[in-house]
């Protein structure tokens, strides 16, 4: 394809890395839907142009058009619109308003992600049974084969989207290809179809159906699923290169599911759609279309992934998620990045609900409401942000949207009793994670009030004139240089160890990949310096090197840590997290035998 830096190989790498889930969402969606009507010519243009419109509306409007246009250092996802709106609004109810909206669609953001990846991947597997002799073939045994696919996806995580969009683009051409081929030669079959691209044939179907028509919509919000992910991995690559690769995909999206429709007309098979559509054309290509459509699935659960490392990535730098080890994986983007611990989190709940739910139909039924209750969201945070730039139109567009989106959330709410629930149940597990987060970080920063610096100072100077003092060097790891961790008066005032030479040692990541520079200010206080670091994402920092360099050869360093310690359970929860986040001291080259962690035993 060229090199990896053009613009045509980096659509080709978002079609591999931003719309594998969307593009693969015509293998489940049609059947979904079909369960609540009946086949008739009316229903089935209805079906059509609800689809082919809410593809328009939510993802072309939504999407690619008004969420795209705002963007933070070229990322995008919920906490972007919510950093945008912070700094229209004036601190107070609205605000506070807003955080916890943000709150929530970062939580069942992650319930989509556990359940996206399951849902593709089982509707793929399951076209094994279409296959002559395979028809009775156990549930089990497609059960296995799922959870072994996803496995394999999780363990290649490790290796960078950046490899994977390339390895993974390619493929994709193919998928998208055989889904605008498939769809014409089906369409060709039954070409009145074309008429359902009228948004009149969806009208009339809500009017005639009326409130029934809503347990339609909540099989209808399957076709953009990934949407938010689609947004959320707008740093991965770049804006460009989705807004052009979606002139690609919407027509072989629309394409598909009118030959989809084409093919129930003809047949009145509403079961595995796409895989029977595809057996009718030719039962010569069902296999190679089904190992296709597999490979094209893990894609659409990279998709996925790639947006959940996004989102959780930027609530670490926001201090709304806690700390957990992040490894870039490209010398290009500072967001092409893997986080450990949510890939295996994430793995764990995939399979659960691989095993629990068991097939793709149940599946569809629960699936839905954790995808519109993150649209709605997003379309309420675009609207303010429009609102308090002054952007009327774009504000007016945004403001409908909520109201499509909220229809689309009441509709899946009729879904809880068949396990909609679910979703629920998983986003709940981040959303106390969070919020406990949240609410333990400032009532620790309200008992352990920072130092300023000016007042640290005059103290300092005190204890040095006063106090012994050990040969050597100390170095204490600081945060912010202005505003002094806790644990430092309590090592040099209350403790009284206090060291010839003192280094307050800072480092800050820049937005570059590489690069290191260094500042050694000496002239702070008798025997106290200050070393700054600013150094690449991806440079690994030698610490005790780059000291060594100055001629600093140290004999201790210090760093603190909280122990919290409550008989309240939500204070309980969040010494829990406390205790497993990893210091970011253990992010860096230091001689273990020279590290002392300082305890601060804090009673909430």
């Amino acid at each position: 394809m060229g090199d990896p830096g053009t613009p045509l190989s980096k659509i080709v790498k978002s079609l591999g890395l931003v719309f594998g889930d969307i593009g693969t969402s015509p293998i489940y969606t049609m059947g979904a839907v079909m369960l609540f009507m009946i086949p008739s010519s009316f229903n089935i243009f209805g079906l059509l142009s609800l689809v082919t419109w809410t593809l328009l509306i939510v993802i072309s409007v939504q999407y690619i058009w008004l969420a795209m246009s705002l963007s933070d250092k070229g990322e995008g996802g919920t906490i972007v619109l919510k950093n945008i709106v912070d700094t229209l609004l004036q601190p107070g109810i609205a605000a506070s308003a807003v955080s916890v909206l943000t709150i929530i669609g970062i939580a069942l953001f992650i319930g989509d992600g556990v359940i996206t990846p399951a849902i593709s991947i089982l509707s793929a597997v399951e076209g094994i049974a279409l296959i002559p002799g395979f028809a009775g073939i156990p549930r089990f045994t497609l059960l296995l084969i799922a959870a072994v696919i996803a496995i394999g996806l999780f363990l290649f995580q490790k290796r960078g989207t950046d490899r994977i969009a390339w390895t993974f683009g390619p493929v994709m051409v193919v998928w998208f290809a055989v889904l605008a081929l498939s769809g014409i030669i089906s369409i060709i079959a039954a070409p009145q179809v074309l008429f359902a691209l009228s948004p009149t044939y969806a009208i009339d179907f809500i009017i005639d159906n009326g409130w029934a028509s809503l347990m339609v919509m909540s099989a209808v919000i399957l076709c953009v699923t990934g949407g938010e992910a689609l947004y959320a991995d707008m740093g991965h690559l770049g804006r460009e290169p989705i807004v052009k690769g979606w002139a690609v995909v919407f027509p072989a999206l629309v394409l598909s599911y009118l030959g989809q429709g084409a093919y129930v007309m003809q047949t009145d098979n509403t079961h595995n759609v796409l895989f029977a559509m595809i057996n009718h054309i030719n039962p010569l290509l069902l296999v190679p279309f089904l190992i296709l459509s597999i490979c094209a699935t893990v894609i659409a659960s990279q998709a996925m992934i790639s947006g959940m490392f996004s989102i959780m990535y930027q609530g670490m730098m926001k201090k709304i998620i806690p700390k957990m080890k992040v490894e870039y994986t490209s010398p290009e983007l500072r967001s092409q990045i893997y986080i450990d611990a949510v890939n295996w989190m994430l793995l764990f709940g995939v399979l659960l609900v691989i095993f629990e739910f068991q097939s793709s139909e149940n599946l569809s039924a629960a699936y839905g409401l954790a995808v519109s209750g993150s649209m709605m969201i997003s379309a309420i945070l675009m609207t303010i942000i429009f609102f308090k730039r002054d952007q009327k139109i774009k504000m007016l567009i945004a403001g409908t949207l909520i109201a499509l989106d909220a229809i689309f959330f009441i509709s899946t709410l009729f879904k809880i009793p068949h396990g909609a629930y679910w979703s629920f149940f998983i986003a709940t597990i981040p959303l106390i994670v969070i919020v406990t987060f949240i609410l333990g970080q400032d009532r620790l920063h309200a008992i352990l009030r920072p130092v300023p610096i000016e007042e640290f100072l005059p103290k300092y100077k005190e204890s040095y004139a006063n106090l012994h003092k050990i040969r050597g060097t100390a170095l204490y790891f600081v945060g912010d240089v202005h505003r002094l961790s806790p644990y430092l008066p309590q090592v040099i005032f209350k403790n009284e160890i206090l060291y010839e030479n003192n280094i307050l040692v800072s480092i800050q990541i820049t937005e570059k990949p590489f690069g290191i520079t260094t500042d050694f200010d000496t002239a702070i206080a008798p025997g106290l310096h200050i070393f700054r670091v600013e150094c690449g994402y991806m440079e690994i920092v030698d610490v005790v090197k780059l000291l060594q360099e100055k001629g600093i050869d140290e004999k201790t360093i210090f760093y603190g840590i909280e122990s919290v310690v409550s008989d309240t359970l939500i204070w309980k929860i969040y010494g829990i997290i406390k205790k497993n986040t990893p210091p970011f001291i253990q992010f860096y080259a230091l001689p273990p035998e020279k590290i002392h962690g300082v305890v601060t035993r804090v009673v909430m």
